[in-house]
């Protein structure tokens, strides 16, 4: 489709984040900004009744996160168009949201033609990455280290970034909608195929990896 007369939906935690480029975005003729989230469960219910033409997303948001919610919409809607619209550099962030069905990736440090650009491309059915996330996975795959982005699933690469932000398994499993024991199961598994023996390991693996970069990755 075209931007002709295309709706839109904003998720974001940050109400002046969202005014920001909400306002960015109603300048360019034919965008409209029909809804805002403010996390990942609203903008999973928001997208069901109000089935926007895109969604731009962040990905750092209290409970679920962006990548889980875009997992989320896509089983709901595979033809869903969803950007990413964060502050995340790190190509490892990227890798799980395209494989988790979103259709771009723009960093928050990109200027605002980059995002219109995007949101351009998306609607007209492109990939689109902003280009200091091209050079990140560009040199991502110059490293010898396995990649959680490349081995793990979205659902568990989301498991891992609530652990890394230290949710307990009865805190990760409420916000997953399931139980304590498929967590620790989850838990384990991630461990396995990154191979780390223990959280300590895991977590030194993700300071590497540039996953873990903030004292609260679940609230950035």
């Amino acid at each position: 489709m075209s931007a002709a007369d295309a709706s839109i939906l904003l998720v974001d935690d940050h109400s002046v984040v969202r005014e920001g480029y909400r306002s960015v975005l109603q300048k360019q003729p034919g965008l409209r900004v029909i809804a805002e989230a403010a996390d990942g469960e609203e903008a999973y219910r928001l997208y069901k009744s109000e089935a926007p033409d895109l969604v731009i997303m962040d990905l750092s948001m209290p409970g679920i996160g962006g990548i889980e919610a875009v997992r989320r919409i896509r089983q709901w809607d595979k033809g869903a168009r969803i950007l990413i619209f964060t502050m995340h550099q790190n190509a490892g962030f990227a890798v799980q949201a395209i494989r988790a069905g979103a259709r771009g990736y723009v960093t928050k440090t990109s200027p605002p033609e980059t995002l219109v650009r995007a949101v351009m491309d998306v609607l007209a059915g492109k990939i689109a990455i902003s280009p200091d996330i091209d050079h990140e996975l560009a040199l991502s795959r110059l490293g010898g280290e396995s990649s959680a982005a490349d081995v793990l699933t979205a659902r568990e690469f989301e498991v891992l970034r609530l652990l890394l932000a230290e949710k307990t398994t009865d805190e990760i499993a409420e916000t997953l909608h399931v139980s304590p024991k498929t967590v620790a199961n989850l838990h384990s598994l991630i461990k396995d195929k990154l191979g780390v023996g223990s959280d300590i390991e895991l977590v030194r693996l993700a300071l590497r990896q540039g996953l873990l970069t903030e004292p609260d990755l679940g609230e950035a």
